[in-house]
């Protein structure tokens, strides 16, 4: 339904997964298949994303041949029992002069703060609970896009 309506799915994690649903690509973590092994499963023409949280590992991924980046967590988050810790707008502005790959800004991003994180180079962030925990989230929602057009 998703692709019928123009849009892609990403799966989490797991290759094998990705192919058996026939997913547009994978997003992976650090502890996760390398890129490169990943890319041998899915192809050329599937997407792969990398899960980063410094420079060094953003640089590591565009080398590797990933096709986007999932990079942070930005801001404090509290979506993950074990987070890496904030890297922060700075450490986002600094990954999206470096490295040429799109950018998902990952960790804590809500309608108070999504603005900065574009004005700082991500191409898209990841919102999960500034709307999943929203009393209302289509409200949630709206703000956010409020936010983006500030």
């Amino acid at each position: 339904m998703i692709q019928a309506a123009g849009g892609m799915v990403i799966i989490n994690d797991r290759c094998d997964v990705a192919l058996a649903v026939g997913a547009d690509g994978v997003h992976l973590g650090q502890e996760d298949l390398p890129v490169a092994e990943a890319r041998a499963l899915m192809g050329p023409q599937r997407i792969i994303g990398l899960s980063t949280h410094t420079l060094a590992q953003a640089l590591e991924a565009e080398a590797e041949g990933a096709d986007y980046l999932g990079f942070g967590p930005i801001f404090p988050s509290s979506t993950k029992s074990n987070p890496e810790p904030v890297v922060g707008i700075e450490q986002l502005r600094e990954v999206r002069s470096r490295v040429g790959l799109p950018i998902v800004a990952i960790g804590g991003i809500n309608a108070g703060n999504i603005r900065a994180v574009f004005d700082a180079g991500s191409e898209a962030p990841a919102v999960l609970s500034a709307v999943l925990a929203a009393p209302d989230p289509v409200r949630a929602i709206a703000d956010l896009m409020t936010a983006l057009q500030a």
